[in-house]
């Protein structure tokens, strides 16, 4: 188990990465937008187990693999792109994301929204580097069970990013209730989820390891 000043220096860290907007929040934001809270916790529910798996995968050398085989790293990133591109071309052609405050999952599933936050994640080799730069600075061998300070540390990155992606939900939700008034705007939260898809892959193709 961490010691205290380890642990209170990574949450310190981590405050500072998950209230810094970046393409999860985006991904966060355009869902609570278009379907409510739910679907935007759901979306953050994926993308957090994939911070667990991205976690493990670096603290046990995985994530080392994209260094020493660049055609294993650019392999990912054209896979998540073309991934992302799809979620783009079927979030805009596919029928209105009417925002409903009773309901709040919209059009589609929530287990579909989880898949596709958790996958946009662990698609997302960048994403691995990051947790192979992060984490074992603050692993300590002889703290214990390395398997138990991956987990800690984990989700303590995780919560801080709930409690700063939980306020983006509520925002997100409430514009979305507003929008909702206006049935001119139906269409703009699904036109907005759809760039966002689409961004993010070109983000993502068009990225350097560096």
């Amino acid at each position: 188990m961490p010691d205290l000043a380890t642990l209170m220096l990574f949450t310190a860290a981590c405050a500072v990465l998950t209230a810094t907007p970046g393409p999860d929040m985006l991904l966060i934001a355009s869902r609570s937008l278009g379907q409510g809270r739910l679907a935007g916790f759901v979306t953050y529910a994926g993308i957090a187990t994939g911070s667990y798996l991205q976690a493990l995968a670096a603290a046990y050398g995985l994530s080392q693999l994209f260094l020493l085989v660049p055609a294993a790293y650019d392999a990912l990133r054209w896979a998540g792109a073309a991934y992302l591109l799809y979620l783009a071309w079927k979030t805009l052609h596919g029928p209105a994301m009417l925002f409903s405050p009773a309901a709040e999952t919209g059009t589609a599933p929530l287990r579909q929204i989880f898949l596709q936050g958790l996958l946009t994640n662990l698609l997302n080799p960048k994403m691995a580097l990051f947790m192979l730069a992060l984490l074992p600075q603050f692993l300590r061998p002889e703290a214990g069970s390395l398997l138990l300070q991956v987990v800690v540390l984990a989700t303590i990155l995780n919560l801080m990013g709930l409690a700063t992606n939980g306020l983006v939900i509520l925002a997100a939700n409430r514009l979305g209730r507003l929008m909702s008034a206006r049935p001119g705007l139906a269409r703009w939260p699904q036109r907005v989820l759809g760039a966002v898809f689409g961004g993010l892959a070109l983000r993502l193709a068009f990225a350097s390891r560096d």
